[in-house]
């Protein structure tokens, strides 16, 4: 027995009502589909493309104070964080990860913001002419901030609510989720600023070998007894630290080079 029912994929409802899809040859993940939607977007010029999570979880009624600062040109990438406004209910353990992930974003693009990981956001033109950068999964909020700012575009938040009491929630757990972003996002930090990454934990590092070595000398002094355990220890902090410190300067040196390198080719053309 038949009911008459006919269910549609989601692709098929969306050409009933009008829209252009695009369709995939093969799942590439969350940033390959958004970068082809963004590519398409510019290539109808439009003055204003707004991204959005697809499980529910942001209202289709705010999109035009989302987009107001770029339609105002304000903006050339808006962000709707759902820190700025107290209404917005969000799980205390999502809280967590997101200002985790938020602060490691902020250290590695030099760029603070309240919430990074938003997935509701509204680029300029010249946002989407911008979009010359390598983001694989679900890195691409945390690569698109490092790399806009980076470019000095201008970047804003504007306050938007947000459910999680939604049947098609995130496929992926949340803390599997959130290292794999945050491993991302380590390594931005290590690429765009080596010093920071490697010069700080260097210098700890060091600092905590020059100080086991001053006790286990005025222990020694004092008692006649040597450390050698501390002393040990010590010594392959101080090592380890000014081999991190000295891979920071090399790797720097090679950043300066690149950037520099990348200025002469961009007056060039």
């Amino acid at each position: 027995m038949t009911t008459g029912i006919q269910y549609f994929k989601p692709a098929e409802i969306a050409d009933l009502a009008g829209a252009d899809v695009i369709r995939m040859p093969e799942n590439g993940g969350k940033a390959s589909a958004l970068m082809a939607g963004l590519e398409h977007a510019r290539s109808l010029g439009v003055m204003a493309a707004v991204m959005m999570d697809a499980d529910g979880q942001h209202d289709p009624a705010e999109i035009p104070a989302v987009a107001a600062p770029v339609l105002a040109g304000e903006a050339d990438l808006v962000i709707g964080s759902r820190f700025l406004d107290k209404k917005a209910k969000v799980p205390a353990y999502r809280r967590l990860g997101q200002e985790v992930l938020t602060l490691a974003t902020t250290v590695g693009s030099a760029c603070p913001t309240t919430d990074s990981q938003s997935g509701f956001r509204a680029l300029s033109r010249k946002a989407l002419a911008n979009l010359d950068f390598a983001s694989e999964g679900y890195a691409i909020e945390s690569d698109m901030i490092a790399h806009f700012a980076s470019r000095g575009l201008r970047i804003k938040e504007v306050p938007i609510s947000v459910r999680y009491d939604v049947p098609n929630q995130h496929k992926m757990n949340p803390l599997s989720h959130g290292f794999g972003v945050l491993a991302t996002i380590v390594g931005l930090i290590g690429y765009k600023r080596p010093l920071l990454s490697f010069g700080i934990p260097g210098f700890l590092l060091a600092g905590v070998g020059v100080s086991a070595g001053i006790y286990t000398f005025s222990s020694f002094y004092e008692t006649s007894q040597f450390h050698y355990i501390i002393f040990t220890l010590g010594f392959s902090a101080l090592f380890l630290g000014l081999l991190l410190m000295t891979t920071g300067l090399i790797l720097n040196s090679l950043v300066q080079i690149m950037r520099s390198t990348g200025a002469r080719r961009e007056v060039g053309a």
